[in-house]
């Protein structure tokens, strides 16, 4: 089957690892993950990830719990994105595809250190790309890290992975009055200040025309359905 698109970085949540337990990986989750990772890459699709960490430790929110100085807390949650990358490399790999971690915080024993040129190789011999540390720096989200990487390496477009179909006006998890958008613009997202990402990532995508495809993770073959190019979820541009 013609896929729709030739490159994409697919944003995880740390929250996406969780599965039912209240903090940590849940192994099932990575299997399911690989397993509609695989699937895409079946359809001849270069792939890369950008993991988060809040399912271990979020920075930006754990930092008053500990009095903790925002830029030590920020890059306790870089390092628990790592974590993540490894437990997803693992799950990946059993599914017989060959991955590469790539961290924007050097540790030569774990990880390759994230270079654009050697990122954009790997993806040309087909191996499965995972992002991990962030951009590196502290103050900056994973959301903002995405949207980064995904502008370097040339991706066609940003698809980021939540537990409901698209982009609502509340949570609809909370709120049963809650809209759906199936569309959207950059500067509707920033103006409703829709919980979709973090500003900086929104702008950064907005001026480097990339659009930004919100969806369920959790459905079934609704990553693969994406790439062959059906309407899910709530499609930014």
């Amino acid at each position: 089957m013609k896929s729709e698109y030739r490159r994409i970085v697919l944003k995880l949540s740390g929250e996406a690892f969780l599965g039912k337990q209240p903090h940590g990986i849940d192994a099932s989750v990575c299997a399911h993950l690989a397993k509609q990772i695989k699937e895409v890459v079946e359809c001849e699709v270069e792939t890369a990830i950008v993991l988060g960490g809040g399912n271990i430790f979020r920075g930006a929110m754990r930092s008053k719990d500990f009095e903790m100085e925002r830029t030590v807390a920020d890059y306790m949650g870089m390092l628990a994105t790592v974590l993540n990358g490894l437990a997803l490399q693992n799950a990946l790999e059993k599914h017989g595809l060959p991955t590469r971690i790539m961290t924007a915080i050097e540790m030569e024993r774990i990880a390759e250190p994230y270079i654009r040129r050697r990122a954009m190789r790997h993806l040309e011999k087909k191996r499965v790309v995972i992002f991990v540390a962030g951009t590196g720096n502290p103050y900056f989200t994973t959301d903002t890290a995405a949207a980064l990487r995904s502008v370097e390496i040339g991706a066609d477009v940003l698809l980021k992975g939540t537990k409901v179909d698209g982009v609502y006006s509340s949570d609809p998890l909370k709120e049963k009055s809650a809209v759906f958008f199936d569309k959207l613009s950059y500067m509707e997202v920033i103006n409703k200040e829709l919980k979709v990402m973090d500003a900086t990532a929104i702008t950064l995508c907005m001026e480097n025309k990339l659009p930004i495809l919100v969806f369920n993770l959790m459905e079934e073959g609704n990553l693969k359905n994406i790439v062959l190019g059906k309407k899910i979820g709530t499609l930014i541009k």
